[in-house]
């Protein structure tokens, strides 16, 4: 049976056709240009408009991973420049380029996130020895040490945040940290770059070197490998200025050690470093060109057993196996360019292994 009421609306549409007109504007106009959507849910008419600034928020940075990290070869020192894979002995030793942009991709995550950096710093105990760690180890120099294997000599106290500032391990002189407080307080609560997490530290263990801080040059000394590269980066690309035999630390107790891995800034330069004989205080002799990153750590020529000698410029030992106190022996001609190019407060020193 027909809708009575539809009939009624039809015959006044066609003889009032104006008037419909009027009355369906007035409708539209009423009710805000709005239609049922889905489930009966108000969907404006209006689909595009221009949001509020106010209410963009930033897009969170995604962090650098090594496969972001771009390298490219520009050798500024050539001499006794070494292949990517080289023979050595009865097989082949490399240089670890995914492992170095590994530590790349972490040092400009650091950058990115701004702050201001600090370096852990207690060479030979001068800002006082750091308390005894519960349930310490002792190395077989005989000293103390975190379960870490970080010895307490040379090193700073990193303490938990919370209340109770517990004593939870050593920091390496030469670590890098970002400052979470002012510099003007005695205990600073720091953001480990070269460590995970985040402590409160004594000030006098932190150098303070501001929040302009860009680093842009590396040195990279690889233990297993006994290499070292120079790399320095130039808009988005890390440039790789030198590939060269090195000779690292050894282990032999009393007085030989390992040289540390992680990743260090570089703190002090000498021209000429002289180093004493095992045991005494005499002078043995001296190396040239000298630029330190840790304890006593330098990255410095061949040394020279005599201190009025003159400089050596290469050793057949270099690029072999590990020899050195602590240090990182290289060409002296190579330790030139480190020093010369390697800037405080703008290289580091990333020891790999």
């Amino acid at each position: 049976m027909p809708n009575p009421y539809i009939h009624v609306v039809t015959r006044f549409y066609k003889r009032n056709r104006v008037w419909s007109f009027f009355i369906l504007a007035a409708f539209v106009f009423q009710t805000g240009c709005r239609f049922s959507g889905v489930d009966g849910e108000k969907v404006s008419a209006v689909t595009s408009q221009e949001p509020d600034s106010t209410e963009i928020q930033e897009d969170i940075r995604r962090e650098l991973t090594a496969g972001d990290i771009r390298l490219t070869k520009d050798l500024q020192f050539t001499k006794y420049t070494l292949e990517d894979v080289y023979p050595y002995k009865d097989t082949t030793r490399v240089f670890q380029w995914e492992k170095i942009k590994e530590r790349i991709a972490r040092i400009e995550n650091a950058v990115a996130d701004g702050g201001s950096w600090g370096v852990l710093s207690n060479y030979k105990n001068q800002n006082g020895e750091a308390p005894t760690i519960k349930d310490f180890l002792r190395d077989e120099y005989k000293r103390v040490t975190d379960k870490y294997g970080v010895e307490r000599y040379q090193s700073s106290p990193l303490y938990s945040t919370d209340e109770d500032t517990v004593l939870l391990r050593y920091g390496r002189d030469g670590w890098l940290v970002k400052l979470l407080e002012s510099d003007t307080l005695k205990m600073i609560k720091v953001k480990g770059v070269s460590v995970d997490g985040e402590f409160i530290v004594p000030k006098r263990y932190i150098v303070s070197w501001g929040d302009t801080i860009r680093f842009d040059r590396l040195v990279v000394v690889d233990v297993t490998n006994q290499n070292i590269a120079t790399l320095e980066k130039r808009d988005s690309v890390w440039a790789v200025l030198s590939m060269n035999p090195a000779t690292t630390g050894r282990h032999k107790p009393p007085y030989a050690q390992e040289t540390p891995k992680g990743i260090f800034a570089v703190q002090k330069k000498k021209e000429k470093m002289l180093y004493e004989k095992d045991g005494s205080t005499e002078i043995a002799g001296f190396a040239p060109y000298a630029s330190r990153f840790t304890n006593g750590a330098y990255v410095h020529g061949v040394p020279t057993e005599n201190p009025e000698g003159s400089i050596i410029e290469y050793s057949a030992s270099l690029g072999t196996t590990p020899r050195s106190h602590m240090c990182v022996r290289n060409a002296s001609s190579h330790a030139k360019f480190v020093f010369d190019w390697a800037t405080v407060k703008r290289s580091l020193t990333v020891v790999i292994d």
